[in-house]
């Protein structure tokens, strides 16, 4: 199971509080072991000579990491104070406090000190001392110098003894002397200083240590001489045991002559240890007393510089220790502090925790929960709110896909709402007229009227068991303009809402009639062509068979009025013929067999039938040969043609010639267009146009402005362009707001597009 937001914000902080306080107790304990050291140091002047300057300088660097520490912590609680956090006052003051109480005594014991190490070290280096040091040094000197002046006289006293000794038995004598003496060595030496005989360890050396020609010397100027050795060579306690005094005397000879040799006696005698201890002792005191005194200063200044750092680290430590205590002890104000800001500016995420035992962790313990159950509930009503929003989303998505329109009016007749079918059916700005009443909108002042006194019949007759609606029909007409607007065919149903305001839903029914009228005048269509078109073989065969019988029978004057009346018997007939057979194609007109078709193709056959000299109005082309195939039927789309190019002709042989005397071509064009992916077919003229009435209900039977027209041809074309599922259009040609002609648009969906 995964942690909280809050306890992972809360350990993650725990942890760093941890780390933090480890980091620091680590640094002083170190720094405190490092002080230790320092002071043994400054009490051990070989440990001191070996270590104090590493010992030294890692103290100064714990205190300046320490005080690095302390400097981040201190611009942290400036930063926390700046931004006016809650509880940086209080870590301040404590930190203060702290620092304080521990700067204060530090700072008194830090003068003590520095006054008794001061005064101390002067009386170190008092005159008496060094008096007294020089004294007991000169009295060694004089201890040792008597002591080999002994040695020496008691050498030579010893030397009487080898006078008659020849060198070749000379070893007994100096065994006898060594026992005398106390010597560790006896050496006779040539005066070339060749070893003629010894007793000792000299014995057993190959090539022991001769005496040097100028203490040969000197022997025989002297009889004899002494001088103490190993006093230099080991400084300190081993030189007790290799301290020695080493005699030379002159051995007197017996013999008279210029050829005989003298001879000499080297006798080596242990120093007693206790005077080279106490020689050596008081010559080494002598000799550090002269060194501190030299460097009293460098001293004085080790020992404070020991002590200053001391009282740095102490304050250091204190003021980092009011820190951290500090902020334990705030702590908990400063959770619930940023808890209750979170919360007041709609926060309610897990809150921090702390897992202590006392009252103030309890209680950040009880604001989380209650932040808890907070969140809870909000997500509860954030939840409804969204299931309300969906529904809400759910109710417009389908009123803006609903084909009827929607509006809700407000007891005042103000537009609440509406849907986009509103706009579409009414032809009306609805949607930027929101907040407006409906009377108010250009083009629908009547029909307002009209719903508003539907309400308040339905209002005002309406009973406890009554219809809960109205509904009422209602035909909407536009305002003339140069443009195709027809009459618009309404059924609408109206009802109140609980809230008191109304719901007007209604529906285009105009291609409903339009429909049904087509329907009618194919029925009326069927039955005139059934019942006009067997009289009329009857009444011209008998106007023919009467002018055959009467022909050449009657004057001049009545044959001629015969003649001219059959004829006109006959011409009328043929007109109700023509009439009654396209009654019969429309009525008749069989459903469209859908094939791949080449539009461009078709209307280039077509207008083959229009190339003729003789032609009362020219056809000009204007074809795209990007269209692609359309699914059409030939027969019938070549009917469209056409009816639409005569229609046009007639329109533009109507309006009359032009100021050159000439009649305008008929234009006709495809084109593809790649943003509505269909293929447009247009036909326009330059006759006059369409009166706004014949705009209305151009595409009805028997609606026509020609003088013999039968007002079928636009009928059949509408019938066609439904059969394959294409758009037609009817407007007047506006040039400088003047009526320039008319112009008919089919347009048709790609053949592949039909096909899917």
């Amino acid at each position: 199971m995964n942690a909280s937001p809050a306890s992972q914000v809360a350990g993650k902080s725990r942890a760093v509080r941890w780390a933090l306080g480890v980091g620091v107790s680590v640094m002083a304990a170190i720094g405190l072991v490092l002080l230790f050291l320092l002071t043994l140091a400054t009490n051990n002047r070989a440990l001191y000579e070996r270590n104090y300057a590493w010992l030294f300088g890692t103290n100064v660097v714990v205190a300046v990491l320490l005080l690095a520490l302390l400097v981040w912590v201190a611009v942290r609680l400036v930063a926390r104070l700046r931004r006016g956090r809650f509880g940086s006052r209080l870590l301040v003051k404590l930190a203060a406090i702290f620092a304080l109480v521990g700067l204060a005594p530090g700072l008194l014991i830090y003068v003590v000190s520095y006054q008794f190490v001061s005064r101390s070290i002067e009386s170190w280096f008092d005159v008496k001392v060094e008096g007294a040091l020089t004294a007991g040094v000169s009295l060694a000197r004089a201890t040792l110098e008597t002591q080999a002046s002994e040695t020496a006289a008691r050498t030579r006293s010893a030397s009487a003894q080898l006078a008659q000794v020849p060198a070749a038995g000379a070893g007994l004598a100096l065994e006898r002397i060594r026992d005398q003496l106390g010597a560790t060595d006896v050496v006779l030496w040539s005066a070339s200083g060749q070893l003629l005989a010894s007793a000792g360890p000299s014995s057993f050396q190959l090539h022991p240590e001769r005496p040097s020609a100028q203490q040969l010397r000197l022997v025989r100027e002297q009889r004899a001489m002494a001088q103490v050795e190993g006093l230099d060579d080991l400084p300190g306690p081993a030189a007790t045991q290799d301290a020695r005094v080493k005699a030379i005397a002159l051995v007197s000879s017996t013999s008279v002559g210029l050829l005989v040799e003298p001879r000499f006696l080297q006798v080596t005698v242990p120093l007693p240890p206790v005077l080279v201890a106490n020689a050596i002792a008081v010559q080494e005191a002598n000799r550090e007393y002269q060194e501190r005194a030299l460097a009293r200063d460098g001293l004085r200044r080790m020992y404070i510089g020991t002590l200053t750092l001391s009282l740095f680290l102490a304050v250091i430590a204190a003021v980092l220790l009011a820190i951290l205590l500090g902020n334990q002890l705030a702590r908990p104000l400063l959770v619930l502090a940023e808890g209750v800001r979170e919360v007041a500016q709609g926060n309610l995420s897990p809150k921090a925790v702390l897992e202590g035992k006392d009252e103030l962790d309890g209680l950040t313990r009880s604001f989380a929960l209650m932040t808890q159950q907070l969140a809870d509930a909000r997500e509860t009503a954030q939840d409804s709110m969204g299931a309300l929003d969906e529904a809400r989303a759910r109710l417009q998505t389908i009123l803006d896909n609903l084909t009827a329109g929607v509006i809700v009016l407000d007891a005042q007749g103000l537009i609440r709402s509406c849907n986009p079918s509103a706009t579409r059916i009414l032809r009306a700005p609805l949607a930027v007229c929101v907040g407006r009443p409906l009377a108010q909108v250009p083009g629908l002042e009547q029909f307002a009227s009209a719903v508003q006194r539907q309400f308040d019949d339905f209002l005002a007759h309406r009973g406890s068991h009554g219809p809960d609606h109205w509904e009422h029909a209602f035909e909407l007409h536009a305002s003339p303009s140069g443009a195709a607007h027809h009459a618009t065919s309404l059924v609408a149903r109206g009802a109140e809402l609980p809230d008191a305001t109304h719901l007007l839903v209604f529906d285009d029914i105009s291609d409903i009639v339009s429909a049904q009228r087509v329907q009618a005048w194919g029925e009326v269509a069927r039955r005139l062509a059934h019942e006009i078109k067997n009289p009329l073989t009857p009444i011209q065969l008998s106007a023919e068979r009467l002018e055959m019988k009467l022909s050449g029978k009657l004057p001049a004057t009545e044959q001629a009025l015969l003649t001219k009346s059959v004829k006109t018997i006959v011409q009328q007939v043929d007109a109700m013929q023509r009439l009654v057979n396209e009654f019969r194609d429309y009525a008749r007109l069989p459903a469209a067999e859908l094939q791949p078709l080449d539009l461009n193709a078709l209307i280039h056959d077509v207008l083959h039938l229009y190339e003729s000299d003789r032609a009362r109005v020219a056809v000009r082309a204007e074809l795209d040969p990007r269209c692609p195939a359309i699914a059409g039927d030939a027969q019938q789309l070549r009917q469209v043609v056409h009816n639409l190019l005569q229609n046009a002709q007639d329109a533009t042989e109507q309006a009359g010639a032009d100021a050159d005397g000439a009649l305008p071509a008929v234009c006709i064009s495809t084109h593809w267009s790649e943003a509505s992916r269909r293929v447009r077919l247009r036909v326009s003229d330059s006759g006059s146009g369409f009166p706004a009435h014949i705009l209305q209900r151009a595409f009805e039977p028997y609606v026509t402005t020609k003088v013999r027209g039968t007002g079928l041809g636009l009928a059949v074309v509408k019938k066609i362009a439904d059969e394959h599922g294409a758009r037609i259009e009817l407007a007047n040609r506006l040039e400088d707001g003047v009526v320039r002609g008319a112009q008919v648009s089919l347009s048709f969906a790609p053949e592949h597009a039909v096909a899917s």
